[in-house]
């Protein structure tokens, strides 16, 4: 690293202001950031140091993400195990699963930060970090066999509309790669909600057998119970691709059809732990969103007379993209509520919104990318009523005395 470091402190100067290579200054300083913590500090003015900074945020998320992402590699290989009819060791089965979700995380790094590169360079500013964990979270919400082309013009589209527009790093109002799902969902819904997009059956780099079996289906859990949302009452039950009936025990351990890293509750949770003891995401806002779920999810088994409003709370926490969405989308420090008191406010309504939404729209079972983008929106307004609120009682308290 030292030899490293004497090599950027030779060629800095071309990077500097009247060097050779000025126009890039900024790509060398992210670059040069991303390796080394800097040594400059303030000179002036009042500031609060702490051992915590963007980039270190951002790296521990990026390391919470990986039990989930590790995991969403194997079950690609293993769900195309399944609907190929071979069955390799636990090796292959990850190494096919890597090759094809690795392509799509480049792609979603090489787009959204070259624009952020670009915007840097045009607007003579440093490179913010803000895009290493959406760069992250966009391939692994995304179905395994989504175009790498749809995945790099939905990128561009969130980062140039959704967060250089608004002003970049830490004033974007909407969640950066929820918008590269929602627009891939709204503008090419055949591609996100098709049974085969959920399961690739084609073989990756030479790995992995072309036959698909006769009885393949590769539609989720959750787009089954779309399916039957308007039936009444009666013993539907969610199946693999086989047509093996699945309990809520698969749901936990996430063997199923679904977005690369959304399926498995149980990597999640242990992403959730590092959040919470490194004190990076709002347990506050994590809690809330499950209990605003639980809470939802009761109310309709009350009054249940479809399949969906019968499904056991448990279950819809379970199910879907709802705890991922809880764990590394609603606690987002840029678009989430701020305020103590707003975070429970925001994160019970972000639970409630996306059940409601996949009980009550059968044409969009998930519901949570769509209840956080519309909490996003009113975060701002509930952290307004809430200081209205403690300046209203502070107000009391003084005409009292």
């Amino acid at each position: 690293m030292k030899a490293l470091r004497n090599y950027l402190n030779k060629i800095k100067p071309n990077f500097e202001k009247g060097g050779k290579l000025s126009m890039f200054q900024s790509v060398f300083e992210g670059f040069e950031s991303f390796l080394f913590v800097s040594n400059e500090t303030s000179k002036s003015g009042v500031h609060i140091h702490d051992s915590i900074d963007s980039k270190r945020t951002m790296s521990v998320v990026i390391v919470a993400l990986m039990p989930a992402l590790l995991f969403g590699m194997y079950n690609t290989g293993y769900q195309h195990n399944l609907a190929t009819g071979i069955n390799p060791d636990l090796w292959a089965t990850f190494c096919y699963g890597l090759l094809a979700v690795l392509p799509k995380i480049i792609v979603s790094y090489v787009v959204g930060l070259g624009i952020e590169f670009i915007a840097a360079q045009l607007k003579k500013e440093e490179i913010q970090e803000g895009f290493l964990v959406s760069g992250m979270l966009i391939p692994m919400i995304v179905p395994i066999d989504t175009p790498l082309w749809m995945i790099a013009v939905a990128t561009a589209f969130a980062v140039i509309f959704a967060k250089e527009v608004f002003g970049g790093t830490g004033y974007n109002v909407f969640n950066v790669a929820l918008v590269t799902r929602a627009f891939l969902f709204f503008a090419y819904p055949a591609a996100m909600s098709g049974d085969r997009v959920f399961v690739r059956t084609e073989p990756v780099f030479g790995i992995g057998g072309s036959h698909v079996a006769d009885a393949f289906s590769g539609a989720t859990p959750l787009g089954q119970i779309g399916v039957a949302a308007k039936e009444s009452i009666g013993s539907f039950h969610t199946v693999d691709i086989l047509g093996n009936p699945l309990t809520t025990e698969d749901y936990f351990i996430g063997l199923i059809p679904g977005s690369i890293g959304e399926t498995s509750v149980l990597a999640i949770l242990i992403g959730a732990a590092i959040l919470l003891l490194t004190r990076i995401a709002s347990w506050k806002i994590m809690f809330s969103v499950f209990a605003g779920g639980a809470l939802m999810a009761a109310l309709f088994n009350m009054v249940g007379t479809t399949v969906v409003m019968t499904i056991s709370p448990l279950d819809h926490l379970f199910l879907g993209g709802f705890a991922f969405g809880a764990v590394f989308m609603a606690t987002d420090p840029v678009t989430s509520a701020r305020t103590e008191s707003g975070k429970y406010i925001y994160g019970l309504l972000v639970g409630a919104f996306a059940i409601i939404i996949r009980v009550l729209n059968p044409g969009y079972p998930e519901g949570m990318m769509l209840a956080i983008l519309l909490m996003n929106t009113f975060a701002p307004l509930i952290d307004y009523f809430v200081v209205e609120r403690n300046i209203k009682r502070r107000l009391k308290r003084v005409a009292v005395k």
